[in-house]
């Protein structure tokens, strides 16, 4: 017994010595980009309510979730996510504000999932939100501060996929259109609720078979409907990895019908033109078959990343309907870097955090106590 209190639970571990002098370092070298854009740090619970993190916010499924009960019978989570937590704050403590709100944060998430490839069930995220500002200049500005932050670390090769939230979810409701359509030749009587739940799951499978990168899937998903040469073609656009100016030109002449997607393509463009301001445009290629697990995500998408690591080192997107559910309207957008990624993408990269050490180590026996002491 003695010896299995140890050992840590599954999916989380230890930090010491040299590696926990390099995290320590490496988030406050982060932190301070952070400061420099303008943007405040906050700080939230490690615990909230159960609603904070509920279906309809679409963050984390319940099963994920590491729940609790306080002594008054209410449910509580671990955070799996700050975002919310920082939407809950901005409604709360600036829902008079009408000026754009900079907060930036540190804390670790939890989720309850199925360990694998060693991915850990506690982990530590940075990041930021921008409140209160719909343009593509706060869009550029969160990317181009996720940018600085990963040459920071010492980063020098990475690349940061962006994508739209409404370029997928439009693609896919009018496919399930035409598919109504289509079915309602054969069959007039469908339930409501069946049809919902085929809906759902069908998107479900749409959305991991593109998240798993698995093209030919959705070629074949695409083939099952009814659907015209146009949105073929779009469909198609979601196995390019890298889109460049030329397949956004074509991708508008597709989407010309279907106004949502095209405006989409063309916040895309602008985006990247005032990337190119910012001088950092190559560190970043469109990807329109991007997608998320947040279910709140409803513009501008992306994901950052490197060599040695299997997951994103950042993930990030405008989620401008969020705050509603906590009774504030605010356009906004965000990211988060996950140290512990980074950490061990830089390790496998060979990329040093240099740590320097200034104390002195004084030995001493019984007879020099006094003057070590006051050494």
């Amino acid at each position: 017994m003695k010896r299995q209190l140890l050992h840590t639970p599954e999916g989380v571990r230890d930090i010491y010595n040299d590696e926990c002098e390099k995290k320590l370092i490496l988030q406050d070298e982060l932190l301070k980009v952070q400061k420099q854009y303008g943007y405040h740090p906050i700080q939230t619970p490690t615990f909230e309510f159960f609603d904070t993190f509920g279906r309809e916010i679409g963050t984390t499924p319940s099963k994920d979730l590491y729940k609790f009960f306080d002594r008054e019978g209410n449910t509580l989570v671990l955070r799996p996510d700050i975002t919310p937590s920082i939407a809950r704050c901005a409604a709360m403590y600036f829902g008079e504000e009408k000026m754009p709100i900079r907060l930036c944060y540190m804390g670790n998430t939890f989720l309850n999932n199925s360990s694998y490839q060693g991915r850990l069930k506690e982990s530590t995220q940075l990041g930021a939100e921008l409140l209160g500002d719909s343009t593509v200049d706060a869009d550029a500005e969160i990317i181009a501060m996720v940018i600085d932050c990963l040459k920071k670390a010492g980063l020098k090769e990475f690349q940061l996929s962006v994508g739209h939230a409404e370029f997928f979810i439009i693609l896919f409701i009018l496919a399930e259109v035409w598919k109504k359509d289509d079915d309602e030749e054969e069959d007039e009587e469908n339930e409501d609720a069946q049809e919902d739940e085929s809906e759902e799951e069908q998107e479900e499978e749409l959305h991991d078979l593109i998240s798993n990168k698995n093209y030919f899937g959705v070629t074949e998903f695409a083939e099952t409907l009814s659907l015209n040469d146009n949105l073929k073609a779009l469909f198609g656009m979601l196995g390019n990895l890298y889109t460049g100016s030329d397949e956004l030109q074509t991708a508008k002449k597709y989407a010309s019908e279907y106004p949502r997607i095209l405006a989409a393509i063309e916040r895309l463009e602008e985006l990247h033109q005032v990337l190119k301001i910012y001088g950092i445009d190559k560190y970043v290629s469109v990807e329109l078959g991007i997608v998320s697990n947040y279910q709140y995500y409803t513009g501008i998408i992306f994901a950052g990343y490197t060599f040695g690591s299997g997951e994103p080192i950042v993930k990030g997107g405008r989620y401008d309907e969020l705050l509603t559910y906590f009774g504030k309207e605010s356009a906004s957008i965000g990211f988060a870097i996950v140290i512990d990624q980074l950490m061990a993408a830089l390790s496998r990269q060979k990329i040093e955090i240099p740590v320097q050490y200034q104390n002195e180590l004084i030995i001493y026996d019984s007879k020099m106590r006094s003057e070590a002491i006051k050494k």
